[in-house]
């Protein structure tokens, strides 16, 4: 006769055997006692009452009534009047140790971690909008399993805003939406390692240990190419025999740099050589303050360029949504493994994107940002001043991270401990490059998460610590790329953010990295009392 199982509790599984010569109600107390021994049912756990037990096993509420009865008088259940049937706690073995939770991380009062957007100021009211309107008003057909390349409606505005905003050349058949930048990057080499793809460089400084991964998840050796002020060096790029690179050309991660128009002719031109693909990772291009973010390479070379991007930046990276804009001879390709690989994105988001970039939302969040972003970067550049003089800071044109340059002889790591001693975090340059060389020193200080007064307070804390190995500067108070201020939407492209409190303001005359010209700053000057180190 056929085993009955009851799923009544995953701990609790019953199996009884009508054909075998054991009467059931010896079987149902065995069963409960391996269970109790065995840990699968723990001190203070609550069994089954009699009547849903009886029900899900087909026996008579009397035999489990029977059964109880037994376990109670044998001490492997306890029960009380008005409360539960449970295991008692003598009876109950001991199950795995559980491990002890790692420790809650310290505590900071300025973290300078770079690629994090400012979480408090996710729309959360936008998104939570949209999701209920795309509920509302998503076809019956939407809530299949629809097409492993995304929604064609989110496809189809998203590469409109391609076009617009990135000079994108795309359509929405060569758009792919993903889990945002890791699996987009790991479809594309798959992609391309059953094309015959055996290496693909990536910049350096870059993303080394993210990179050599994912290349190794697609079966890819992964080669660094070095970076210098003008973007990525292309000479070194042929040298290694690469068949595919990936870049950050708009914004070079982590130093800021934009690759340089002739270094983009030439990449376009090694592509077309080699018959190589260019990996183009647009993680942040909106962000730029000095003038319009520069367009995506793809739009130069649509067949040579995979341009991937994310609205983890944009939005915030728990959403998990990025896209593929691909070559026409790869989309097939990509929309097949985006299938084998989880059968598609979630479509309820595809459609909330789609609602926010539609209406507008999208573009005002941004504009939004854009002038928060530009403004914690001022308070850096102007808590530097104040506190450390004669540190340089690069790469502040876009983005929300800077490179701090230390003098030669600091120890990255030295400053980052003693940084740590006095609750901020600091990271180094060092853990961006392939080699994880040490020199230069410098620092990688993000303030997309950090307020403005956690900005000030981390630097003023820091100001001996990189005062004192630095020898002072007379030649300029800063030596930083100064690009207008955006200012806040409809204030004023130059206009600055109004402050509650009273400050003390000096004028200050910098001397803009990269030119002779002079271009004024407002340095906030803030009082403040900090515990001797």
């Amino acid at each position: 006769m056929a085993v009955q199982w009851s799923g009544l509790a995953p701990e609790g599984l019953i199996t009884l055997d009508r054909g075998r010569g054991v009467p059931l109600r010896a079987q149902l107390e065995d069963q409960f006692r391996q269970a109790i021994r065995s840990g699968r049912l723990a001190a203070g756990d609550r069994v089954p009452s009699s009547r849903a037990l009886a029900s899900a096993l087909g026996l008579s509420r009397g035999l489990v009534q029977e059964c109880y009865a037994q376990l109670l008088a044998e001490g492997y259940l306890v029960s009380r009047g008005g409360s539960a049937t449970r295991v008692a706690t003598a009876a109950s073995r001991a199950g795995p140790a559980r491990q002890a939770p790692p420790p809650a991380p310290a505590r900071l009062a300025a973290d300078f971690a770079s690629g994090v957007p400012d979480l408090a100021s996710a729309p959360r009211q936008d998104w939570a909008w949209a999701v209920r309107e795309a509920c509302r008003t998503a076809p019956n057909t939407d809530l299949g399993y629809g097409d492993p390349a995304g929604n064609l409606r989110l496809r189809e505005i998203l590469a409109g805003y391609l076009r617009r905003v990135r000079a994108a050349d795309t359509t929405a058949g060569q758009v792919i939406i993903c889990s945002g930048m890791a699996q987009a990057l790991g479809l594309v080499l798959r992609a391309l390692a059953g094309q015959g793809l055996a290496r693909v460089g990536f910049e350096d400084p870059g993303a080394p240990a993210s990179m050599t991964a994912t290349a190794a998840w697609a079966g890819v050796e992964a080669v660094p190419v070095p970076v210098d002020d003008r973007g990525v060096d292309v000479a070194a790029l042929e040298a290694t025999s690469a068949g595919a690179v990936v870049l950050t050309p708009a914004h070079q991660w982590p130093t800021g740099v934009v690759l340089a128009a002739e270094r983009r002719l030439a990449l376009l031109d090694w592509a077309t050589r080699r018959k190589a693909v260019i990996i183009e990772d647009d993680y942040d291009a909106e962000f730029r303050y000095d003038r319009d973010p520069v367009g995506a390479l793809q739009g130069l070379a649509p067949d040579l360029v995979v341009t991937l991007g994310t609205v983890s930046k944009s939005l915030a990276p728990v959403l998990r949504l990025g896209w593929i804009a691909s070559p026409p001879r790869l989309a097939g390709t990509l929309a097949r493994a985006k299938q084998v690989t989880d059968r598609g994105s979630p479509g309820l988001d595809q459609l909330a994107l789609a609602l926010l970039i539609e209406t507008g939302r999208y573009d005002r969040h941004l504009r939004r940002m854009r002038a928060e972003y530009a403004a914690r970067r001022d308070v850096l550049v102007q808590a530097l001043a104040e506190h450390a003089p004669g540190v340089p800071l690069t790469g502040l044109a876009a983005g929300f991270h800077a490179v701090a340059h230390l003098p030669p002889g600091t120890t990255e790591q030295e400053v980052i401990r003693a940084a740590r001693s006095r609750s901020v975090g600091l990271y180094g340059m060092s853990t961006c490059r392939a080699d994880q060389a040490p020199s230069p020193p410098q620092l990688v200080l993000g303030f997309g998460n950090t307020r403005h007064q956690a900005i000030q307070t981390g630097i003023a804390v820091l100001g001996d610590i990189l005062g004192l190995a630095l020898p002072p500067r007379s030649e300029a108070l800063l030596a930083v790329q100064a690009p207008r201020h955006p200012g806040p939407a409809g204030r004023g492209r130059n206009a600055w953010p109004r402050r509650s409190r009273k400050r003390q303001r000096t004028s200050v005359t910098p001397v803009m990295a990269g030119s002779g010209r002079r271009a004024p700053v407002r340095i906030h000057t803030v009082t403040a009392t900090f515990p001797a180190a």
